[in-house]
C-alpha cells in the first residue's frame, strides 16, 4: 500500500496511535465507506468506533477523562481519518470546539460538569454559530439571549450546524446585549443541551458532498438555558471564545484537506503504474509525471503548514496567520488536484467505481468551511500588516 506520509514526522507514540487507527480504518471503515457515502447514510457503527478509540475525547485533558492529545497528533489524527472518509473528521471538530470553550474558558463547575462526557461521547455535539443571513459575519449574528432570572430565554436560528440531528449538545453563541458598539461585543457563549419544547431542527440540508453526516438548520423559540451554562460566567466573551476555538477548527479543516489531498496522490499514484497506454503505464508519460510531481509537492507543503500551525496553538501562541494560511493554501490545493484527479483517471473518473469523483465532491467543504478563503486571505493581510508594520 502506497503511503504518502512521512513516519519522521511522528514520535513513537504518534506513530502507535495512527497505526491503531489506520487499522480501524482499513478493517471496519474503508470497505463500508461506498455504501453510507451513496446512501448518505449516518455511520452509526463508525461514530461508536470513534467512542471506541477515545477520540471524542482526543484534546480533552486526562483528568477530565480526554485523551489529553496536543494538536499536532490531533492534525495527524484528521489526515489518518480524511484519507479514508473525509465526513469521519467532521463527527468529532465542531464537538472539539465546543470543548475547547469549556477547558480554555469554563468555570470549575462547568469544567467537571461536562468534559467528561464530552470525553466520551455521552455528549456529543458542536458549534451553533452560523446563521443564513452571514455565515462568516459572526459579530452580525441576530440570536439572542435574554436574562430572566436564574436562566436566559433563546430566540432565534441557526445554519449549517454540523451534528444537528444526532449530537444533544452545542456551544452555543447568541447576542445577550442588542445595543453594544462594536457589536461583537455583545455576543456570549453558552452550552446548550437539547431537551427544551421550543427548539427544534427544521430541516437537513442535503450537500454536494460531506455525506452521511448531517448539516442541519436549527430553531430556538423561547428555549430555556440555564444562567450557569454561560461560558465563563460572564456575558460578552462569546466572541473571542469562539474566535480562539476556530483557530483550532481551522487546523482541522487544514488537516482533512491534507488528508483528501493524500487520498488523491495515493490513488492517482497507483492508477498510473497500473494503466498502460501507448505501450507502458502511463506514469511513463511526461504529462502524468508533472501531474504526480506537483500532487506530491503541494500534499507535502499543506502537511508542513498544518502542522507548523498545530505546533504554535500547542505553544499556547495566537496562530490565526499559521491555521489561516495551512487551511487557505491546503484547501486550494486539495480542490485543485481532485479535478487533476478525476483527469488522470480518465472516464473513470467520472463514474462512482473509483474513488476521486468522492474527493471530487468533498474537497470544497475545506474551501468554505471554518471561514471561506476570501475571508482567511482578510485574516492573513491584517496580520501580515500588523507583524509587519513600518509604522
Amino acid at each position: 500500500m502506497i503511503r504518502a506520509i512521512d513516519e519522521t514526522l511522528m514520535n513513537d507514540d504518534q506513530r502507535v496511535l495512527i497505526e491503531t487507527i489506520r487499522k480501524w480504518l482499513e478493517k471496519d471503515v474503508k470497505p463500508k465507506v461506498q455504501q453510507y457515502e451513496h446512501a448518505d447514510e449516518y455511520p452509526a457503527e463508525f461514530v461508536q468506533g470513534l467512542k471506541d478509540l477515545g477520540l471524542f475525547g482526543a484534546t480533552i485533558p486526562q483528568e477530565y477523562g480526554g485523551l489529553g492529545l496536543d494538536y499536532y497528533t490531533y492534525a495527524l489524527i484528521n489526515e489518518e481519518l480524511s484519507r479514508v472518509w473525509m465526513s469521519l473528521s467532521g463527527f468529532i471538530n465542531t464537538h472539539l470546539i465546543m470543548a475547547y470553550a469549556v477547558k480554555t474558558y469554563g468555570t470549575p463547575e462547568q469544567k467537571k460538569k461536562f468534559l467528561p462526557k464530552f470525553a466520551t461521547g455521552e455528549l456529543r455535539g458542536g458549534l451553533a454559530l452560523s446563521e443564513a443571513q452571514g455565515g462568516s459575519d459572526v459579530a452580525g449574528l441576530r440570536t439572542r439571549a435574554d436574562k430572566k432570572g436564574d436562566h436566559y430565554v433563546v430566540n432565534g436560528t441557526k445554519m449549517w450546524i454540523t451534528n444537528g440531528s444526532y449530537g444533544n449538545c452545542y456551544f452555543l453563541l447568541a447576542k445577550t446585549d442588542m445595543n453594544t458598539n462594536p457589536a461583537f461585543k455583545g455576543i456570549s457563549g453558552f452550552i446548550f443541551e437539547k431537551g427544551d419544547p421550543g427548539f427544534s431542527v427544521s430541516r437537513n440540508l442535503k450537500k454536494l458532498g460531506y455525506k452521511g453526516i448531517e448539516t442541519c438548520e436549527l430553531n430556538f423559540e423561547n428555549v430555556r438555558i440555564p444562567a450557569a451554562n454561560l461560558v465563563g460566567g460572564e456575558e460578552g466573551k462569546g466572541f473571542y471564545q469562539v474566535m480562539d476555538g476556530l483557530e483550532t477548527g481551522r487546523i482541522n479543516v487544514a488537516a482533512r484537506a491534507v488528508g483528501v489531498l493524500r487520498a488523491i496522490f495515493e490513488d492517482c499514484a497507483k492508477y498510473a503504474q497500473e494503466r498502460v497506454t501507448f505501450g507502458k503505464p502511463i506514469i511513463e508519460h511526461q504529462l502524468i509525471q508533472q501531474k504526480l510531481a506537483y500532487m506530491q509537492t503541494d500534499l507535502q507543503a499543506a502537511r508542513l503548514l498544518t502542522l507548523d500551525a498545530a505546533k504554535k496553538k500547542d505553544r499556547g501562541q495566537r496562530c490565526d496567520l499559521e491555521s489561516g494560511m495551512a487551511k487557505l493554501f491546503a484547501s486550494q490545493a486539495c480542490a485543485r488536484h481532485s479535478f487533476e484527479g478525476i483527469q488522470l483517471h480518465g472516464g473513470y473518473g467520472y463514474t462512482v467505481e473509483f474513488d476521486v469523483e468522492r474527493y471530487y465532491r468533498d474537497a470544497p467543504l475545506m474551501t468554505v468551511g471554518e471561514g471561506a478563503n476570501e475571508i482567511l486571505q482578510t485574516v492573513i493581510a491584517k496580520q501580515i500588516r500588523k507583524r509587519y508594520s513600518i509604522d
